[in-house]
């Protein structure tokens, strides 16, 4: 039975719009069907890295019948298609980064996946697309989406909408 699940893209080395439509282009290929994708947003690093080049984010809901685990190989190898080589090292430029933000109401952590995403809290740049594609969402926890948005940490961060389209019928 399929699930929803809501993913977090996000590219800042290389062509970054091309990277993100590739990503999304390539999702159906390991059994993750995008149903809808956010506007293309560009953001501020966050963390704690050495490099100030400037983020392209979306967000995706889409349905997969792959298991959590199976998912997260998915995303890894739409990320190695896209030419990640996971030697970055962690805070580093890549040319795709796939975060598993929510699968369905599920809540998980194992020592390989934390579901929800552990720092979509503090991540302007997972809330604010997610908002835009389903305002009222309410996490597993009961907290809606709203409310997170509220948060003067995340009302700080820099998130400009970036002009251009990758909704699911232009891909």
């Amino acid at each position: 039975m399929a699930v929803q699940v809501y993913l977090s893209l996000g590219s800042n080395l290389g062509d970054r719009l091309r990277n993100l439509r590739e990503g999304v282009r390539r999702l159906p290929l390991y059994g993750v069907f995008p149903r809808q994708v956010s506007r293309v947003y560009e953001t501020t690093p966050v963390g704690e890295t050495p490099d100030p080049r400037l983020y392209l984010n979306l967000g995706v809901w889409a349905e997969t019948e792959l298991s959590p685990h199976d998912l997260l190989h998915a995303v890894k190898a739409v990320e190695a298609a896209q030419g990640r080589t996971f030697t970055e090292g962690h805070w580093m430029p890549r040319p795709l980064d796939i975060d598993i933000i929510l699968y369905g109401d599920l809540t998980l952590q194992t020592p390989e996946l934390t579901i929800p995403h552990p720092r979509m809290r503090e991540r302007a740049f997972v809330l604010i697309p997610l908002a835009e594609m389903t305002p009222d969402h309410t996490l597993p926890d009961g907290t809606r989406v709203q409310e997170l948005l509220r948060d003067p940490r995340i009302q700080t961060q820099e998130v400009r909408v970036y002009d251009a389209d990758l909704s699911v019928s232009s891909r």
